[in-house]
Parts: C-alpha cells; sequence; structure tokens
C-alpha cells in the first residue's frame, strides 16, 4: 500500500483525524478516514489466589458502565512496559515484580491506527490508587476463572480486556 495525499482534518488532545488517499495492494485507489492513536497497554494482574483485578469503568462512547484489565494510552516517548506499570498503580493501586508480554492487540484496524500491548502481572503489592481526572471506576477481584466465564458470556465486551484474559489462561495453563 502507497500513500498518496493524507490531509489533516481534525487534531485532538489524543486522536488526529487524517482523510488519506492510498493505493492498495491490487492497485485500487482509495479515500480513507484514518484515526491516528498513540497506542497503549493493558494488564492482567494476577495475584496468589489466582484472582484477576478487574475494573467496573464508565465508559460514555460505550453507552455504559464496561468491565476492564487496566490500560491506558502511551505517553510520548514512554514504553508499552512503562505504560503498564503506570497504568497498574494508577488505577489499581498495584506495584508487581514479574512482568511478562501477551502480545498486542490492533483493537479497530479499518480506521484506528492503535496497538495496544497486553501484559500479565504477577508478584503483586497494593500502593495508593492514582486514578486521573474524569475516570470513573471501581477495583473488583474475580478468580481468573470466573472472568473467562464472564468473556464467554458476553458479560465482559471490552476486546483488549477478552483476548488478554483468554491469553493469560492459555499461558497459565
Amino acid at each position: 500500500m502507497s500513500l498518496r495525499q493524507r490531509q489533516t482534518v481534525h487534531r485532538g488532545r489524543v486522536l488526529r483525524l487524517d482523510l488519506e488517499t492510498v493505493v492498495l495492494p491490487d492497485g485500487q485507489q482509495v479515500e480513507l478516514e484514518i484515526a491516528h492513536h498513540p497506542g497503549g497497554a493493558a494488564v492482567v494482574a494476577l495475584d496468589e489466589a489466582g484472582r484477576v483485578c478487574l475494573l467496573r469503568q464508565y465508559r460514555h462512547a460505550a453507552g455504559g458502565w464496561l468491565w476492564e484489565i487496566p490500560a491506558g494510552k502511551l505517553d510520548p516517548a514512554e514504553s508499552p512496559e512503562a505504560t503498564a506499570v503506570r497504568e497498574l498503580e494508577e488505577e489499581a493501586g498495584l506495584l508487581a515484580q514479574d512482568w511478562e508480554s501477551l502480545g498486542r492487540v490492533i483493537p479497530s484496524p479499518g480506521v484506528l491506527t492503535e496497538v495496544v500491548h497486553l501484559f500479565l502481572a504477577r508478584g503483586l503489592q497494593s500502593t495508593v490508587a492514582k486514578p486521573e481526572g474524569g475516570e470513573c471506576l471501581e477495583v473488583h477481584w474475580l478468580r481468573l476463572e470466573e472472568a473467562i466465564g464472564r468473556v464467554h458470556a458476553g458479560e465482559i465486551e471490552d476486546g483488549k480486556t477478552a483476548l488478554a484474559l483468554l491469553r493469560a489462561a492459555a499461558r497459565l495453563g
């Protein structure tokens, strides 16, 4: 694919929306609306009792409350690992000794450039949560098996959370 033309239509605090004229691998030339996002990181925090930290978080864009793992946007020049560490502390009030990558997920590749890096965190200890302004969330702990059951039942609808939980369960055997 080759980019022929790019016009920025909107530049916000997080997103930049561009109209991009591209030539696809089959030779078609198309105009696409692409939202550019810096990416993010998300964490499956697993305690010694086999419970995972889930946030019940209000999301206006989704029309209500969602179950999610701690996650957030990469800050400029911040690595995905540093973002994961920061978000786990800010949202859940947790620090972790052991970190393992669970790969990446691309939530909406047709219109959004966001890539979310998934992590498994263990060796947890509590600290003071520091949620950002505008975050409305509750911290809950569920056994990993129960969280997986909620994924399969459709109760956990957030894509990054569902995939990260399934990958963590597969990794742990």
